[in-house]
């Protein structure tokens, strides 16, 4: 039985025919460059304090500046897709993205390191939420299909920046900066495929800002689209205090850089199997709560293996927090599964990653004070255990399987 509902009411006809094999090769690519600029920072964060004389409050504002751009960058993203398009909108951040990532390397200034990295999460922000609305508008099958490559892609490339930063620095004279550098240069690959697919929808004259208007009230009115924020915002803060935190904590347990960076990559490398799978999970499956609340109890164990035995199996901790991540492709597939209309798909992805990444951002920066004052890791385990329950507690409202779009009708309009 499916969690997914009847929907014949559902709007997926694309403002222009595009190639299948187009479509998921553009989502491949671009999916797989949407994570490495933020999670490559964190196994050479040492390395870059030191190169620009940066401080520990600031490194914490490094640690929390995807979570913050994301958020920020992302509540525009609706608003630019209607009125340049959903594709245009798409191209104009993959083109942020490559400056700011190629751009901030070349720079000895925090300030000015900070502002292009920030220009960087900007375009990544903007894709956060408009490649799902895209997806929707361009499938056949609801999204399951694009949306389970866009999952498995998101997190290949997180684990890709984890595993590859410190490797490339060795290896290389320019240390951090050709660690940091080379993604800018592979993200050029990802604006391939969407040029000629820009062409398309200008000609078509159509795209999101034109789709028929949807009757739906304010998403804080749909409890299945609160669930979703908040769910996202606690698997996000972990996710982005993983990438920014976890390299130390094993690095401050004895563990090289080299080993830490491996030891995130194996983490986040597992979420591209919760990437494949849940999106077919969810479309298939009639009850998700066992899912979610598994992960979070997965969560719960893996922080407790790093507070009592970080150095002993480290490799079992970052397993276990690797599975509790499976938590990250399936909020994303939700976003798809739970509505009808491709412009409540964008508005309800304009709503649940903003928000929740703005809720994430405040985990770094917590972890950071916190990791400044008392010099050890107790506190913020604890607190990211607690995190776990919550995880599983709000996770089994979003099992429930219900449209947004139903949630909405006959509210007044936003």
């Amino acid at each position: 039985m499916s969690t997914r509902p009847s929907d014949p009411g559902s709007t997926r006809n694309p403002s222009h025919v595009v190639a299948p094999w187009l479509a998921v090769l553009a989502i491949i690519i671009l999916s797989v460059n949407l994570r490495p600029g933020a999670s490559s920072l964190g196994p050479v964060l040492e390395e870059l304090r030191s190169a620009l004389g940066m401080g520990g409050a600031t490194a914490g504002v490094v640690t929390a500046l995807p979570g913050l751009c994301f958020g920020a960058f992302g509540l525009l993203a609706v608003g630019l897709a209607r009125r340049i398009g959903l594709t245009a909108g798409i191209v104009l951040s993959i083109v942020a993205l490559i400056l700011g990532l190629s751009l901030r390397v070349l720079t000895g200034s925090v300030g000015l390191f900070l502002v292009l990295t920030a220009l960087a999460l900007a375009g990544m922000a903007v894709c956060n939420v408009l490649v799902p609305a895209w997806i929707k508008l361009h499938s056949r099958d609801g999204g399951v299909l694009l949306m389970t490559f866009y999952g498995a892609g998101l997190t290949l490339g997180g684990a890709l920046g984890s595993l590859l930063a410190a490797p490339i620095g060795d290896a290389s004279s320019y240390g951090w900066r050709a660690a940091l550098g080379v993604w800018g240069v592979v993200a050029l690959i990802a604006l391939l495929p969407w040029v000629p697919m820009l062409g398309g929808e200008r000609r078509s004259r159509r795209g999101l800002s034109r789709a028929r208007p949807t009757q739906v009230g304010r998403l804080v009115a749909s409890p299945t689209a609160v669930a979703l924020m908040l769910l996202f915002g606690i698997q996000s803060m972990n996710a982005y205090v993983q990438f920014g935190w976890l390299p130390q904590i094993y690095r401050d347990a004895g563990l090289s850089a080299v080993h830490a960076g491996a030891l995130v990559a194996l983490l986040t490398s597992l979420g591209i199997v919760g990437g494949l799978v849940m999106p077919t999970v969810i479309d298939r499956s009639d009850n998700l709560g066992p899912w979610l609340v598994t992960m979070g109890a997965l969560s719960v164990s893996g922080y407790l293996g790093l507070l009592l035995a970080p150095a002993t199996l480290p490799w079992l901790w970052a397993v276990l927090l690797g599975l509790a991540g499976f938590a990250f492709p399936t909020t994303i597939a939700l976003i798809t599964a739970r509505t009808r209309d491709a412009q409540v798909t964008a508005r309800l992805s304009g709503f649940v990653q903003p928000v929740g990444y703005i809720m994430a951002a405040i985990g770094p920066m917590v972890v950071g004070m916190i990791y400044g004052a008392t010099g050890g890791w107790t506190i913020v385990l604890s607190l990211l255990m607690a995190s776990g329950v919550a995880l599983a507690l709000i996770g089994l409202r979003v099992a429930r399987p219900v449209f947004v779009d139903d949630e909405l009708v006959d509210r007044p309009q936003s």
